[in-house]
């Protein structure tokens, strides 16, 4: 049997490894990724209703938002955890490494996922609630299995990646409307790059765990570039339609067509460049295609809130 379930918590050296630990289990970086995006479709869904976008019901929001956020990535790392075992860049997470057991992580998952849609119930509306755990439901229940089964797992994945920006604006509104759903697009479409540039340079890891990425399944990378290319052009008038709809200004426009058309041509480097996905210059620019998904997405949404109309 693991030591990751022979005991609820290992010896800890200190109260802050343990909170490093924590942290790990929640995806701390990606549940702050998370909670930005919902940020900002609270602050339209706000601005729209004509109420204060700093408030109460923000704190609400993301409080609850990140709790759903981090409970459902704890219980993704229970149910992975043989796999992240097997893989170099995720063996140290906390049960793989034997340090939280499989129940305690299980319990922290579980009560911080319902804890954390009760909570939006209760102090914001039911239906934010509804969202939030459908969209658990939906990572944990189609997304994570299928990782094993088909490349097709990323675009499965991509709608629960993309509720974010949805569930902070229903937590401002209590209705869907063409604004959530625009912030749902605008961050689907940005996640094929982005996960596709992180399966090609970490291919090799994801085979070994046996996850069924589109790199791994087919380590040439042609069609990884035919994807790469198809969302990042996508996205480019999917990220316009924020001016067109009057929820940004001019400033909003010109700067997301410019970001848009950068990420494409960093995107395009890697896609056109007909190296195999093990091969070291390829990964150096999947490299550079993730670090620009990563800064797209904040800059784009800042600017959305900085060039309000």
């Amino acid at each position: 049997m693991s030591t990751a379930t022979q005991s609820l918590v290992a010896p800890r050296s200190g109260a802050l490894t343990l909170a490093r630990d924590y942290a790990e289990l929640a995806k701390l970086r990606v549940t702050t990724l998370i909670i930005m995006t919902a940020w900002c479709g609270y602050y339209f869904g706000a601005l729209k209703s004509g109420v204060s976008s700093l408030s109460w019901g923000l704190f609400h929001a993301l409080l609850g938002i990140g709790l759903v956020s981090g409970g459902t990535a704890a219980l993704n790392e229970v149910m992975e955890w043989e796999t992240d075992g097997r893989m170099r860049r995720t063996a140290q997470r906390p049960i793989p490494a034997g340090r939280f057991s499989l129940l305690h992580a299980t319990l922290v998952g579980t009560l911080m996922t319902l804890g954390g849609a009760l909570y939006l119930g209760l102090a914001l509306n039911p239906l934010t609630a509804w969202l939030a755990l459908g969209t658990s439901a939906v990572y944990l229940g189609a997304y994570t299995p299928l990782k094993k089964v088909h490349p097709i797992c990323t675009f499965v994945g991509a709608f629960p990646g993309a509720m974010p920006g949805v569930l902070g604006w229903t937590a401002a509104r209590g209705q869907l409307e063409w604004g959530a759903l625009v912030m749902f697009a605008i961050v689907f479409f940005w996640q094929f790059p982005h996960f596709y540039s992180i399966a090609w340079l970490y291919r090799q890891d994801y085979e070994d765990g046996g996850i069924r990425m589109l790199p791994v399944v087919e380590p040439d990378g042609k069609s990884t570039g035919r994807h790469i290319l198809f969302y990042s052009l996508a996205l480019i008038p999917i990220s316009l339609l924020p001016a067109l709809l009057g929820m940004s200004g001019k400033l909003y426009f010109a700067g997301a067509l410019v970001l848009g058309i950068a990420l494409f041509y960093v995107g395009r480097r890697l896609a056109t460049s007909k190296l195999a996905t093990g091969n070291a210059r390829s990964k150096q620019r999947a490299r550079q295609l993730l670090q620009a998904t990563v800064f797209y997405l904040p800059l784009l949404f800042a600017l959305m809130m900085l060039n309000t109309r």
